[in-house]
């Protein structure tokens, strides 16, 4: 009976990963130039030509754990501002889902704006955009989705954290929904062949979450916390190394290394298909240190909070097995951990019964986590 349960969620779990048509290969490129503004360098300015820019760049990670507290610095922004603009779905699919499309028209909400203290060389990326879902109190959470969440994903979430008297900024991830480049249909300047581009990406949205955390308090907000799912969940775990604000933690979905995620899920086999005919997995693992949880613990343990790991027993995207590494790390260390394992995959984490499991253990959790301190 559980042979054929697997099965049948693993055949759900490949269903729902072949919905989107429209992944695009695309080759290994180095992407030097994205380091090129990066603290903790080591003196190669534009235009300089490497021998061997894959020793560059393992050479670069390890800098950048080693001094991760100057690599995710920054300045406070200065044009913070509410806007009241529409609901947008900003979906990934060739087609726009129509039903998304229609139960959105006429719907306006309030969204947080403000400049990235990080450049990219696409402006609408570098204007951050998060919903604000406000709550009496001095309890927020920031919420970061996963890769290719379209601009209503946990919207639902964050209402019944308000119903908590929880605050919710819900963020749009760099190079997702409003922040797309026009070149693009999908979020693939996130997480891409690109071994550069994919590090700035990361520390863009630690830094930007971390921004998010100054307009929290400048709001009256003094308990902090943070939610983030996939993609999200690794930037959250970066952001909560260098960043002791944060109180309540729950990662859903969390893996160890970036580089093993790529090699392994069933989402980024298209990524894979550029890296493979350059480089190998373990190579890859040293040049994508930097973006890595497995590398944090230390950083991670310095301060006081509560954490929460959910992971899916048939996750064809974030193996289980790196899964349960990360919740042994923190046994290992004897940190304070909650841990969940839901009876499903990563995709079908947001299809009912599932979702409604998930959505529990997590807002509990973060209130029960709030509650104690």
């Amino acid at each position: 009976m559980r042979q054929r349960y697997e099965q049948w969620m693993n055949d759900w779990e490949i269903r729902l990963t072949q919905v989107d048509n429209n992944r695009v290969v695309r080759p290994l490129e180095w992407g030097l130039e994205w380091t090129h503004g990066w603290p903790c360098g080591n003196g190669i300015g534009p235009g300089q030509l490497l021998d061997d820019p894959e020793k560059y760049f393992s050479d670069f990670n390890h800098r950048i754990v080693t001094t991760s507290d100057e690599f995710f610095s920054y300045r406070t922004p200065a044009d913070f501002r509410l806007e009241r603009r529409p609901v947008q779905v900003f979906g990934t699919r060739a087609v726009p889902d129509a039903k998304l499309e229609a139960k959105v028209k006429g719907q306006t909400a309030q969204f947080l704006r403000f400049t990235s203290p990080v450049k990219t060389p696409y402006p609408e990326n570098d204007l951050v955009n998060a919903r604000w879902f406000p709550a009496r109190g001095r309890r927020a959470v920031v919420v970061l989705p996963h890769w290719n969440a379209d601009a209503l994903h946990y919207n639902g979430l964050c209402q019944v954290l308000n119903l908590m008297g929880i605050a919710a900024l819900r963020v749009s991830l760099p190079y997702h929904d409003i922040r797309k480049p026009a070149e693009i249909q999908r979020a693939d300047y996130a997480v891409s062949a690109n071994i550069g581009r994919t590090i700035d990406a990361a520390r863009q949205g630690v830094i930007d979450t971390r921004c998010c955390l100054d307009w929290l308090q400048s709001q009256g907000y003094t308990q902090l916390g943070l939610v983030g799912t996939s993609l999200g969940s690794c930037y959250g775990f970066l952001a909560a190394s260098v960043e002791p604000r944060i109180r309540v933690a729950a990662f859903n979905h969390a893996s160890t290394y970036f580089a093993d995620v790529v090699w392994t899920g069933q989402s980024t086999r298209h990524v894979r298909a550029g890296l493979e005919p350059v480089i190998d997995v373990d190579r890859l693992r040293r040049v994508w240190l930097a973006v890595s949880p497995m590398a944090y613990f230390d950083h991670y343990q310095r301060f006081p909070r509560k954490s929460l790991v959910i992971y899916a027993k048939y996750d064809l995207t974030f193996l289980p097995e790196f899964s349960r590494q990360i919740v042994n790390e923190f046994h290992r260390r004897g940190m304070q951990l909650r841990s969940v394992e839901l009876p499903c995959g990563h995709y079908t984490c947001g299809e009912a019964p599932f979702k409604y499991m998930d959505g529990w253990h997590l807002t509990s959790f973060v209130r029960e986590a709030f509650d104690s301190l």
